[in-house]
C-alpha cells in the first residue's frame, strides 16, 4: 500500500497501533506475519505488558552494532560489543517495491526494565536512548558521528536523503550489573499520535533511572504517553555481565 502523504499514513498506523483486543482478529489478517512474530516475541519476553501495552508492531526496526552483532528479538549480545551507538534502520513492510511516501519522522527509545536486576528491578525502568528525527528508509540509517565497522556505503547512501537524526537522550551502552543475571534493552519505535509532520515539542526524562519519574517500574510507557506517542515497532536483546 503506498500512501500519498503522511497524514494518511499515520492515520493508517494509529488505527491499527493501539491496544488490541480479541475480537480485532481481522486486523491481525492486514498485518505481515514477520511482524506479527515481533508481537509474538514481545509477549514470549513479558515486555508485553511490563514495559509497553499490547499493540501491533507495523515497522520493522534493524538495530545494527556491527555485522556479528544485531539485535534480533531476544538473541543474547556481549555487553563489550554494544559500546559504540548502533546504526538503526525503519522499514514499512506493505507496499511490494517497500516505499512510503511520507514525510513522517519516528522515534526510536532504548530501555532496560531489569535493573538492577530482572528480580530486583528497584532503578526500572532505565532510560539508555532517545534519537528522534528517525525516517523511513531503504537502506541503514546511522546517527554515528562517523562511519565505522563496514556501514560507510550504507551510510554514505543516506547523505542529503534528509535522513537526519537528532538525541533528546545521548545513547548509553548496555551496563548490565555483576551477578544480576540477563537483562532485557527493549528498542520501541514510536509515531506521533495526531498524525502531524511538524517538529514534536518532546520533553526530557529528568533522569535515566525511573525515566525521571521516581517511581519503579515506571519508564518509556509513560514517557511516551505524556507526549502523544503511540507504539509501533520493537525490537529486543539480552545481555548480561560476564561475572555471574
Amino acid at each position: 500500500m503506498l500512501f500519498r502523504n503522511a497524514a494518511a499514513f499515520l492515520l493508517h498506523l494509529f488505527a491499527l497501533a493501539q491496544s488490541l483486543p480479541t475480537d480485532q482478529q481481522p486486523l491481525q489478517d492486514s498485518v505481515p506475519d514477520g511482524l506479527l512474530n515481533v508481537r509474538a516475541q514481545l509477549f514470549r519476553a513479558e515486555i508485553i505488558p511490563t514495559v509497553i501495552d499490547d499493540f501491533l508492531p507495523l515497522i520493522e526496526l534493524s538495530v545494527t552494532w556491527d555485522k556479528k552483532n544485531k539485535a534480533s528479538l531476544g538473541n543474547t549480545l556481549k555487553p563489550k560489543k554494544l559500546q559504540d551507538q548502533p546504526a538503526i534502520s525503519l522499514h514499512e513492510d506493505r507496499h511490494p517495491d517497500g516505499r512510503t511516501a511520507t514525510d513522517m519522522t519516528f522515534i526510536v527509545a532504548l530501555t532496560d526494565p531489569d535493573a538492577p536486576s530482572r528480580d530486583d528491578p528497584k532503578w526500572s525502568e532505565m532510560c539508555h536512548w532517545i534519537a528522534t528525527n528517525v525516517s523511513l528508509s531503504e537502506k541503514t540509517v546511522s546517527i554515528l558521528p562517523v562511519p565505522y565497522f563496514g556501514l560507510e556505503e550504507e551510510i554514505a547512501n543516506n547523505k542529503g536523503k534528509g535522513h537526519h537524526l537528532d538525541e533528546l537522550v545521548p545513547y548509553k551502552p548496555p551496563g548490565p550489573p555483576p551477578k544480576t543475571g540477563k537483562h532485557r534493552y527493549v528498542f520501541l519505535v514510536f509515531g506521533p499520535r495526531n498524525g502531524t509532520t511538524s517538529p514534536l515539542n518532546l520533553t526530557k526524562p529528568k533522569d535515566r533511572q525511573h525515566w525521571g519519574t521516581g517511581e519503579e517500574r515506571k519508564g518509556v510507557r509513560q514517557w511516551a504517553a505524556e507526549n502523544g506517542l503511540v507504539p509501533i515497532g520493537a525490537n529486543f536483546i539480552y545481555a548480561q555481565n560476564k561475572k555471574q
